[in-house]
């Protein structure tokens, strides 16, 4: 009885195969049969014609896809030699900026020891009246300070012999965002006017 059973569903299942078969292989030769018709319209010199365009397509297809994969393949090694270059030019800026303030230092240390004889230059950071920094002058030799008649306090880094030096480190104090930065010359450690001092009147 079990047998007769599991022989009853596998027949089942083998007729609904095949039926599904069937129904595939009929659509199919519908569809061939349709095409066939279609084909039969064709002039031979047409079909030739529409052959012979597939070819051109597919070619250039290729072709396009060849350029692509090209250009790819050049956005790739151009953006590999950009961050290379832009690590390049961070390593000048900071090599540039500890150059910077190596000078600062020894060029701030020499105008001191000699008294700051001659004409030098001082990159001024702020003109105050209610901030006084004077216990940091002493800290540092290039941290100097003035103070006008009015009670207005100066406040300068840096000495610079030379007036481009100090014109360099004017534009890295402005790009770290001192944006008030700007040159002021002494002669004989007496502020004099740099108007004067670049046309050579002193």
């Amino acid at each position: 009885m079990k047998f007769r059973l599991q022989l009853a569903l596998l027949l089942m299942v083998l007729s609904v195969t095949i039926a599904s078969a069937q129904k595939k292989s009929k659509d199919e030769k519908a569809l061939e049969k349709e095409w066939k018709k279609k084909m039969s319209a064709l002039d031979p010199m047409e079909y030739k014609r529409l052959v012979e365009e597939n070819a051109t397509v597919r070619a250039e297809m290729s072709e396009i896809n060849s350029k692509v994969s090209g250009f790819q393949n050049e956005i790739n090694a151009k953006n590999t030699e950009l961050g290379q270059l832009k690590g390049q030019v961070e390593d000048l800026k900071k090599k540039t900026a500890d150059e910077v303030a190596s000078n600062v230092t020894s060029t701030g240390s020499a105008a001191k020891k000699a008294g700051a004889k001659g004409v030098v230059y001082k990159v001024q950071i702020g003109s105050f009246r209610n901030r006084d920094l004077a216990k940091y002058l002493d800290n540092n030799p290039n941290f100097g300070g003035d103070v006008d008649a009015d009670g207005t306090k100066k406040y300068t880094l840096g000495y610079f012999g030379d007036y481009w030096e100090a014109d360099t480190f004017k534009k890295y104090l402005r790009e770290m965002g001192v944006k008030d930065a700007w040159i002021v010359a002494y002669k004989n450690g007496q502020r004099v006017d740099i108007k004067d001092v670049l046309e050579g009147a002193i």
